[in-house]
Order: C-alpha cells, then structure tokens, then sequence
C-alpha cells in the first residue's frame, strides 16, 4: 500500500504537519510549544514503516526528526531535568491504544534502526529490570478503565492482565534481540 496515491498523500502531508521539536501536536493552543509523546508515537511509527517500503528521503528526514524527539528525553525524561515525565510511561501496557509507553518507543525506534543510540540505554534496562526468573514480562498497568458493562463501556477482556502476557513479552524480546542485549 506504500505506493498507493493516498498513503503517499498522507505520508507527505504528516511531514509537512511535523513540528519544529521533532513529533506532532494537535493542541490549537497557541502557547503550545511541544510535542505530545501520545501523538508523535503511532505518527513516528507510520512514517517509519513507510520509509522502509519507500526509501523516500523527505519521509526519512522526518523520521530522524522524530527518534531526536524521543531519543532528546530518553524515551521518558524531562527535557529540563531528570524528571519522569509521567511515571505510567515506564510501566509496560497492552494493548497500548494511543497512549505511550517505554516498550512500544523502544519498538518503533528499533524498526527506525535507531535502538544502538546509547540514550535507550536507560530505558533498555528498565525493560530488561522488568522480566520474571520465567523469561517473560507481565502487564504493569491498564489503558482503559475496568468497570461494569455499558454501551460506553465495553471492554471486558483483560488482556492478559494476570501472569505473563504474551504481546509485551515478544515486543521486549524483539527490542533487546535489536539492541544486541540478547
């Protein structure tokens, strides 16, 4: 689908929608002045893939913008200090909708090549500090909220909340497979 009119329309036109910091934003506010981590992700990993079955520069420029952005806070670092931008981000989810975690950024910048940076370094042994003497890795948090059954609220499934679970434990071993730490 790479080559179809639309992605490239679309691909091109996420370039052009990319903010000065590296990632996007859809805040109307005019004292913006950051990207959303929430928003840059899923963007930075769309663009991602679509460099790979392209090779289209202008989208791999945008890529590279875009891992600075994650890699400049080290994945969930304050860009004015050591803070943790938000604690949920180094707990491990799934599935992870739109939000954000260390694992799934640690995944698209893997697809980007760039998990050699040595700023994932941090990030890389949170993950590794994470699995069990199994060999495997359990959800930390949830997404969604867990209540009774409504048309608003539909998600009864727990998506491997208890024990293992399966997605997070193949991402985590496909991005330390990638880094070299496996």
């Amino acid at each position: 689908m790479a080559n179809d009119p639309r992605a490239v329309q679309i691909a091109h036109s996420l370039v052009r929608w990319q903010w000065p910091d590296g990632g996007w934003n859809c805040d109307s506010s005019r004292d913006a002045r950051h990207s959303s981590f929430y928003e840059s992700l899923a963007t930075f990993w769309g663009l991602t893939e679509f460099f790979r079955a392209t090779d289209d520069k202008t989208v791999g420029a945008a890529v590279d913008r875009a891992a600075e952005l994650f890699l400049r806070h080290r994945l969930f670092r304050s860009c004015h200090g050591e803070d943790v931008v938000n604690p949920r981000w180094i707990q491990l989810h799934y599935p992870i909708y739109w939000q954000y975690d260390i694992l799934q950024a640690l995944r698209v910048l893997a697809r980007a090549g760039k998990l050699k940076d040595s700023r994932t370094r941090e990030a890389l042994e949170l993950v590794e500090s994470k699995r069990t003497k199994e060999g495997t890795w359990h959800a930390e948090g949830r997404f969604w909220h867990l209540g009774p059954v409504s048309a608003a609220n539909t998600e009864v499934d727990d998506w491997g909340g208890r024990g293992s679970n399966e997605m997070i434990t193949l991402n985590a071993l496909r991005v330390l497979t990638a880094s070299g730490r496996l």
